[in-house]
């Protein structure tokens, strides 16, 4: 029997123990390590310090210092530096980076946000959109839905307040000249990984992969970030096409955007026109939603292109 002494060594060390996150604190996206495996990582280190009646074992190498660097297992704070609206519900946010350093992230990875909305955790993974080498800042696009809890933490920030992130994350590195073309199809915000990517390509003289991007978005004014693609559609090596799924007249548009865009959706036809116009054997990157991801996925490989010859993101 477990006298009181015992009973309340054993309560403390109850309450040493590791809360299991709740499925919103998952952000969906196969991270590693993902919440759960941090968590069952602490549960571990839990049960052997308990084990051994040493709580010394509960710190973990990770905590003898303070980190300074992005960490995939633990949150750093940033400061929000600007808010910029794109659209009525896209937001464009820049985050601050001691003394002008780099964030440390590859073309195309991304990063896990921490929120919270009426005392529930959330997290949600978003990419960077700022160049891989970009001194004193990174930004991210973000989206906005009417129920959506994470919707409602970004909607409440502004500049100077601080957020939380994890990272990097993403198994797509990209390598100058790794590829003759890149076929880029992008759905709404997932422009965001292939930004990065883009520029990287612009920004190096060396580096002379084609890139064919292909932008699907509902509407001409919901278009994100068109002055940096016209900027980029100037390079030698780069075309940007559009594909508006709620707009049907190209008078309604600008002149210099009515030959480059198609109405309605991206479908098997214009795919496989996309991967015959490539002017060398492309390799394909595609992100959007999960429908617009497994559809593209079917049309490429109708298209010629194999699982080989192409990142789904």
């Amino acid at each position: 029997m477990m006298d009181e002494t015992g009973e309340e060594e054993e309560e403390a060390w109850l309450q040493l123990r590791p809360v299991e996150p709740l499925p919103s604190q998952c952000c969906g996206s196969g991270c590693s390590p993902c919440v759960f495996d941090l968590y069952h990582r602490e549960l571990a280190r839990w049960e052997a310090a308990r084990a051994s009646k040493d709580r010394s074992l509960l710190s973990g190498e990770e905590s003898q210092s303070c980190p300074s660097k992005l960490n995939p297992e633990t949150f750093l704070a940033f400061r929000i530096s600007a808010v910029d609206r794109l659209t009525k519900d896209t937001y464009r946010i820049r985050f601050a980076l001691p003394r002008n350093s780099q964030l440390g992230l590859r073309p195309g990875q991304h990063l896990i946000l921490r929120g919270k909305v009426d005392d529930l955790e959330i997290q949600r993974a978003y990419t960077p959109i700022s160049p891989a080498n970009a001194e004193g800042y990174f930004e991210v696009l973000i989206k906005c839905y009417q129920t959506g809890l994470m919707s409602r933490y970004v909607e409440s920030w502004s500049a100077g307040d601080t957020a939380f992130w994890r990272g990097p994350f993403g198994d797509f590195f990209y390598k100058p000249n790794q590829y003759g073309e890149l076929l880029m199809l992008a759905s709404g915000t997932g422009l965001a990984p292939m930004v990065p990517v883009l520029q990287s390509i612009t920004d190096n003289a060396e580096d002379e992969t084609f890139v064919t991007l292909v932008g699907c978005f509902k509407t001409f004014e919901g278009i994100y970030l068109k002055t940096f693609l016209q900027e980029q559609a100037r390079f030698w090596n780069v075309r940007t096409f559009f594909v508006l799924s709620q707009e049907n007249s190209p008078e309604q548009l600008p002149w210099s955007y009515r030959e480059k865009t198609r109405f309605g959706r991206l479908a098997q036809d214009l795919i496989e026109e996309l991967v015959g116009s490539c002017r060398r054997k492309p390799f394909a990157l595609v992100c959007g939603s999960a429908e617009f991801t497994k559809d593209m996925a079917r049309y490429l490989l109708c298209a010629g292109l194999g699982e080989d010859s192409c990142f789904l993101f």
